[in-house]
């Protein structure tokens, strides 16, 4: 890729569903980092945007009115007005924070995409879908259940199974059932308008593949496999009344597919912010940089560009920096379980400790893999490095300054300066460095490492000079005066400098500082990081207040009962020990010969691995006694290769072959899952012959 002279930047979060609150999850996913490097680019005086907005349409916000009692409009007033707050209370600073509910969101998504209709790029196809007859609604794919036929779990959605994590579509459930009435869906005929994807195949692999190798790998490897597997065509259009209706005139009951509607959202809300919108969208010196959760790669890298492309008037994303999840006290984050920190109720229980979660979640963001959030881990990280390391440090300076320097700015005697001294200013003068490469490079926890790092040696350098002994030499030695003023000054002007790289994470943190040090806004410029004069010598500066307080053992205690007392008995031990385990209803009735069609067998895993950039599957080779065979299981979670190589596993033997992440599986092993969601094999209770029938 090329290295663009750009003039301005674009910035956007993906669109938070406006079906609920958001979470600790959402934060570290995309819209901490997006703040944070928004932040250091408007530090460095760049012409930059930050836009986001609620989606209020597609299916679950019906489904969610239609369970409360209530109305769409009210569903997506509620929860647009709490996630806005929410973000405020965080320091997620939107230049704007729109909503696709809003005229002018309608008004440019339906003229998208009637000039891809009038340009005759989409087909129209006549199909026949799922439909709830008790409820009298099409059924979205994620409002349709059943049994993996990957797995065997039986709790498939219709567009994923999360056991296993294959792709699936509705048709290719066991048994599936409408999650909205329980009732078996059947199939109805709708006329629907398909993007023909398959058509900026080619484009795509030179745009990604070849243009794009810098993208974080996730991405990079997540776009591949989709372009590898061959794309098809994708309806952009559904059967509802909620949404941006369909601009067409034999369209009644049809609106944009959610996923159409919703990225035009960001070139709606940057209508809304600015007369000069089309110098962010239409200029090609515009850098356009989205920032989004791993769950939506697809849509951000292929789906929308190739919208783009085809529209032809639009700039194309420079950069997708998606992290992965965040898991809660080792387990995933489940709203519908309740699993989850909320950001509304974190405010409230931690008043005025915005920053220690914004420490925490960068920290420990889930940039490359999966991480975990734990209530030990945030006490940890703010009682040993927020209050020990950094606030320290800035305390310590201030305290010192106050009782050997008269409260002011001390001057510099470079005649004194020694090796001790010029090392720090060679850290501080490369900090600015480290950390402005990070941040270009989306790699946030690096850039917020040199920061501590940089306070840490702060604290190095206050031991090794050790000030407060020489004060008592000053009657008798001058020059020991001299030293406690190299000493503090150079502390100082570290301070200032923490306060501008510090700035980007944690800008309530920095407007302590600046208060502290009775300096403006504008020395967090950029600019000035790295500079030895930004505090004036004999300024006064204001007495030192904590930046950062303790956080005790009962409070942490408290956060830990609040998750498991308000999440469902699934993850509550206590409650499983007295709880009789839910089971899962009876499948439809059916008749013995439907049954004798199934043919299982013994076999024997003699070798098992894990499939590349598949973290579910694993590649099994099974001897089945009259032949060997491969079979791709979505079991990869609960065991490790070299775990069940030799043990024995009942198999279906005569299921169609289907290719998984381009392995041909042949076959499934049958599978037991424990109201935990632990998985058990299916086995013969003593050592069979391979091969043998199982009845």
């Amino acid at each position: 890729m090329t290295t663009k002279n750009y003039q301005r930047l674009l910035v956007t979060a993906a669109l938070p569903y406006a079906n609920g609150p958001v979470h600790i999850g959402h934060l570290a996913g995309c819209y901490l980092p997006a703040d944070i490097y928004v932040r250091y680019q408007k530090a460095q005086k760049r012409d930059v945007q930050f836009v986001c907005g609620s989606d209020e349409h597609g299916v679950p916000i019906t489904i969610r009115a239609m369970k409360e009692g209530t109305t769409p409009q009210e569903v997506v007033d509620k929860y647009h007005a709490l996630i806005k707050e929410s973000f405020a209370q965080m320091g997620i600073a939107f230049d704007i924070f729109s909503r696709t509910s809003n005229p002018v969101h309608h008004e440019t998504a339906a003229a998208f995409f009637k000039k891809l209709y009038n340009e005759g790029l989409f087909e129209e196809k006549e199909t026949e879908q799922y439909f709830d007859e008790t409820t009298q609604t099409f059924l979205a794919d994620r409002y349709i259940t059943g049994t993996c036929p990957v797995c065997g779990s039986l709790s498939a959605y219709g567009d994923q199974c999360e056991k296993c994590g294959t792709s699936l579509s509705p048709e290719q459930l066991i048994h599936p059932r409408s999650t909205l009435s329980d009732a078996i869906p059947v199939k109805k005929k709708t006329k629907h308008w398909y993007f023909p994807l398959q058509n900026y195949e080619p484009w795509l692999k030179e745009w990604i593949i070849e243009g794009h190798k810098e993208w974080k790998n996730n991405v990079y490897g997540q776009c591949k496999s989709w372009l590898d597997n061959g794309l098809q065509p994708r309806a952009m259009t559904r059967d509802s009344n909620w949404g941006v209706k369909v601009p067409l005139p034999d369209a009644a009951g049809k609106v944009l597919y959610v996923w159409f509607d919703a990225p035009i959202g960001y070139i709606s809300a940057t209508k809304e912010l600015t007369p000069q919108w089309k110098d962010y969208w239409c200029k090609e010196d515009t850098k356009l940089v989205h920032f989004i959760g791993k769950d939506n790669i697809v849509f951000h890298c292929i789906i929308f560009p190739a919208m783009l492309k085809a529209h032809g008037n639009f700039v194309l994303p420079d950069n997708v920096p998606a992290n992965e999840f965040l898991n809660i006290e080792g387990e995933k984050v489940s709203t519908s379980r309740n699993w989850a920190v909320w950001v509304h109720e974190y405010v409230k229980d931690f008043p005025e400790q915005q920053d220690v979660l914004r420490y925490v979640l960068c920290a420990n963001a889930p940039e490359t893999k999966d991480n975990d959030f734990t209530w030990k881990d945030f006490q940890d990280r703010n009682n040993s490095e927020l209050v020990a390391i950094f606030g320290n440090f800035v305390n310590r300076t201030f305290v010192l300054m106050h009782k050997l320097c008269n409260g002011k700015v001390p001057q510099l005697h470079n005649v004194h300066l020694d090796e001790t001294d010029h090392a720090l200013i060679a850290d501080i003068q490369k900090a600015k460095t480290k950390v402005e490469e990070n941040l270009e490079q989306y790699k946030f926890r690096d850039a917020l490492f040199e920061v501590i790092d940089l306070s840490r040696k702060g604290n190095q350098y206050l031991q090794k000079k050790e000030p407060w002994k020489k004060a008592g030499n000053v009657a008798e030695d001058p020059i020991s005066q001299q030293l406690i003023d190299n000493c503090l000054h150079l502390s100082l002007q570290l301070t200032a400098n923490l306060a501008i790289l510090i700035n980007p994470f944690l800008p309530h943190t920095a407007g302590k500082m600046l208060h502290m040090m009775k300096v403006v806004e504008k020395m967090l410029e950029w600019q000035n990081a790295g500079s030895l004069n930004l505090l004036r010598v004999g300024y006064s500066l204001r007495a030192p207040q904590l930046l950062f307080r303790k956080i005790e053992d009962e409070e942490i205690a408290a956060q830990v009962q609040k998750l498991q007392t308000q999440s469902k008995p699934l993850n509550n031990t206590a409650a499983m020990e007295t709880t009789a385990p839910e089971y899962k209803p009876l499948k439809p009735e059916i008749v013995y010969d439907d049954f004798a069609k199934l043919d299982f067998r013994v076999g024997t895993i003699v070798a098992a691995e894990k499939v590349v950039k598949a973290d579910k599957l694993l590649q099994l080779t099974i001897d089945m006694g009259f032949e060997t065979r491969t079979i791709v299981s979505g079991i990869a979670e609960h065991f490790t290769p070299e775990a069940i190589v030799g043990k024995q596993v009942t198999v279906v033997a005569n299921l169609a072959p289907r290719k998984m992440r381009g392995i041909e599986s042949n076959g499934m092993i049958l599978m037991a899952e424990d109201s935990k969601g632990k998985l058990h094999f299916i086995h013969p209770e003593d050592v069979t012959e391979n091969g043998s029938e199982v009845r």
